[in-house]
């Protein structure tokens, strides 16, 4: 039918995703730029999104993609600091803009977010659409597509989980769980870049070496030791300065008694189960700190993007597909198969 001359990637219900044609977008509201979508970077919550697990209520079917780069196409009449043929990554959360946290640059504790693009309203997996002006971060001239598609999530929320609120100093220890993870990858090198010592956690050997040729220090396979007792044996029974943290149950035990008097914890997800005990006595007696995260601010987005382009990061791609493809790169994420990130190209 005339005008239906697009590709989407929409979720119809638990793992069933399909490629399928949808209008082309209406001209740009005048806040708003249209972007051709270069390519999305695939995530945990995707995974959640493709089995059903919906933290809140959504309609379906919904187009999926919750991180992405775009170029500029058509610019809204209001929008003067942007302008057609830029490249950007794209903000992750539809936030309101005017709310107190928005305006002092707090975006993701925005009071009226009106839900996470590709879990809660259409995300950015399909050709083109129209977005707000305020949520493009632009790129550094000629940094390629890729790497900005992995700044609003990837390298943002770690940014935001290691600066922001563990308030890694240069020179101290962390522990980073899962570190051939998407984040985990991000986290060994952003650790590195100010000189900190890196282990890291890994499910196999051949990922310890990935790590190590990465940068971490030391990597450590915790299907074969107890990664707790390896880091008090490798920092003379001291622990880490440091533990970043994201897989949630299977781990949380062990990162505890993996940090020094007075260290800090910072978790951003929870992949393998939502509930923990703690050790009231361990953590009031040894003066830890246990901190959340959740996504990430705009300037987060453009530091990253900033480092990318300088050389002090680097993209590690574990797979890149077509949109046809997806659910060959969900599956391989939910069994923990990959090494760095899998990209999905429009």
């Amino acid at each position: 039918p005339e005008g239906r001359n697009m590709r989407a990637l929409r979720n119809f219900a638990e793992r069933d995703l399909r490629v399928v044609e949808v209008d082309d977008p209406a001209p740009p509201g005048d806040d708003e730029v249209q972007v051709r979508i270069c390519a999305v970077a695939l995530n945990h919550i995707d995974v959640w999104g493709w089995r059903g697990m919906a933290f809140a209520q959504r309609e379906l079917p919904i187009t999926v993609g919750a991180e992405a780069s775009g170029e500029i196409i058509a610019v809204g009449k209001n929008v003067t600091d942007l302008e057609v043929g830029q490249v950007g990554a794209l903000y992750g959360a539809n936030t309101c803009g005017t709310c107190k946290p928005c305006v002092e640059g707090r975006d993701n504790f925005c009071e009226n977010v009106n839900g996470i693009f590709g879990f809660h309203i259409d995300g950015f997996a399909q050709e083109k659409m129209n977005f707000p002006a305020r949520l493009f971060v632009p790129a550094p001239e000629g940094l390629d597509p890729i790497s900005a598609a992995l700044t609003p999530i990837t390298f943002g929320t770690v940014e935001h989980m290691l600066f922001d609120n563990a308030k890694l100093q240069p020179g101290e220890s962390i522990l980073v769980q899962a570190g051939g993870s998407g984040i985990g990858t991000a986290a060994i090198q952003m650790a590195k870049a100010i000189g900190c010592t890196v282990y890291t956690t890994v499910g196999n050997d051949e990922k310890a070496q990935q790590a190590l040729d990465l940068g971490a220090d030391h990597a450590i396979n915790y299907r074969e030791e107890r990664f707790e007792g390896r880091v008090r044996r490798l920092t003379k029974k001291q622990g880490v300065d440091v533990v970043f943290e994201h897989v949630g149950v299977d781990t949380w035990e062990g990162s505890m008694f993996s940090m020094k008097v007075g260290g800090r914890l910072v978790t951003c997800g929870s992949t393998t189960g939502i509930k923990a005990d703690i050790n009231l006595f361990h953590l009031f007696q040894r003066q830890l700190r246990l901190i959340g995260s959740f996504g990430c601010t705009m300037r987060n987005i453009a530091s990253s993007l900033e480092k990318l382009a300088s050389g002090q990061v680097h993209p590690v791609i574990d797979l890149e597909i077509p949109m046809d493809e997806i659910e060959k790169g969900l599956e391989r994420l939910e069994n923990r198969q990959v090494f760095g990130k899998i990209i999905v190209t429009v």
